[in-house]
């Protein structure tokens, strides 16, 4: 899909010093759902290039913790880990986990949907083994037929599972993100 790199939230962006335009769609996330409160600690799965983290910075004075198989460049209080989130084993518990995660995409809908879900229940089961009881977490998904499976998935661990599709999103986009919120521990 062609698209206008130059459009609002990019200007915006750039204009306000985020590394990306997705730094609106997790201000915009957290607007609506409270995810992230002072003091929490957050893992950001698929960090790169660091947009959320900017975000974060400013909602918490917690643990920051950024995943990717990308560098980013520093940022001061956070800790950046350069690795492939099913490799990784953290000691670290979070109240929070985040996850921007999409796939080099190949134009073709239905691979990259698919590709889109393994990555999101990967970022799942990531955040089930990191995080505190009544903790939050949130996911990017490209819609399409297993968005309603990745939503079934996420009911078994979430007291509340919610889609929401950001403002910032691209006109035409089909990526929608997944909040599940208040984790219970199975």
């Amino acid at each position: 899909m062609k698209y206008n790199q130059k459009d609002f939230y990019y200007n915006k962006a750039k204009k306000e010093g985020f590394k990306a335009r997705a730094a609106y769609k997790l201000m915009q996330i957290q607007q609506r759902f409270k995810i992230i409160k002072q003091g929490d600690s957050v893992l950001d799965i698929a960090c790169a290039p660091g947009s959320w983290l900017q975000v974060i910075k400013k909602l918490t004075n917690g643990i920051i913790v950024g995943i990717d198989l990308e560098k980013i460049k520093p940022i001061p209080r956070v800790k950046f880990i350069q690795a492939d989130i099913n490799k990784i084993e953290l000691d670290q518990k979070f109240n929070v986990v985040v996850s921007d995660i999409a796939p080099k995409t190949s134009g073709i809908k239905k691979m990259d949907q698919d590709i889109s879900y393994d990555l999101s229940l990967q970022a799942l089961e990531l955040a089930r083994k990191v995080l505190i009881k009544n903790g939050n977490f949130v996911t990017k998904n490209f819609q399409g037929n297993d968005t309603k499976k990745l939503q079934l998935e996420m009911k078994k661990y979430f007291k509340t599972v919610k889609t929401y599709t950001p403002e910032a999103t691209r006109q035409g986009s089909k990526e929608v993100y997944l909040i599940g919120l208040n984790y219970y521990i199975h």
